[in-house]
């Protein structure tokens, strides 16, 4: 069966290593603040200005000027820092940042990423997607593996206009865990019950099968 958004947010999860410094992005990305093993020190970063954000609250934590990007109340780690949108995004300009997890409309075999715009929708704004995309060392996608219409996800070459440019190295979807290289994405896990057929059949773009497909651990 497909994911559901906090178990992509579980998966996602397992990629964080002990001392990393991560953004989160709007959306499925900063469920994953939930679900950081417990054995690890990782130091979440919102670029509204707070570095070491902690889990969403419990009803007698909410404290409504500690929120994230997305505008979402969050709580703040031990040792957590607050300063100043500029502040938060010199740090990512500057490299500082060790991956950043984004949701997307569509992505595509070169490894770009459309996030920000759907022609004729209301939008305020690309937003620190922008300089995410180019600051990040290593960008990690989570999405649904195709649109609400059943259309495909990921592409050979994106059709909406392009946040970022041959940046992301791997995609985590409702159905599987896909890796962006040589043009093509190449299956690395599965989702629990999903076939290799499926995934095959909502991937427009080229797909790289190579020997068995493990399932997730969720």
């Amino acid at each position: 069966m497909a994911l559901s958004r906090e178990q992509i947010a579980m998966r996602v999860a397992q990629e964080f290593k002990d001392g990393d410094y991560v953004n989160l992005g709007i959306g499925i990305p900063t469920l994953a603040a939930n679900y950081v093993p417990k054995d690890i020190e990782v130091m979440l970063q919102s670029e509204n200005g707070l570095l070491g954000m902690g889990a969403y609250p419990h009803e007698d934590e909410v404290d409504a000027d500690m929120i994230n990007a997305g505008k979402e109340t969050v709580t703040a780690s031990k040792g957590a820092s607050i300063f100043s949108s500029a502040e938060s995004f010199a740090m990512i300009r500057g490299g500082h940042v060790d991956f950043t997890v984004l949701g997307a409309f569509e992505v595509d075999v070169n490894g770009s990423i459309a996030s920000w715009m759907i022609p004729g929708k209301l939008i305020k704004g690309m937003g620190g997607a922008m300089d995410l995309v180019a600051g990040a060392k290593n960008i990690i996608v989570t999405m649904t593996h195709a649109d609400k219409r059943g259309n495909s996800k990921l592409l050979s070459a994106c059709t909406l206009p392009l946040t970022g440019v041959n940046c992301i190295t791997r995609i985590i979807t409702d159905l599987a865990v896909l890796e962006v290289k040589d043009k093509a994405f190449y299956l690395r896990e599965r989702a629990p019950g999903v076939s290799i057929e499926e995934i095959e059949e909502k991937t427009a773009g080229k797909l790289v099968v190579e020997g068995d497909i493990p399932e997730m651990t969720i």
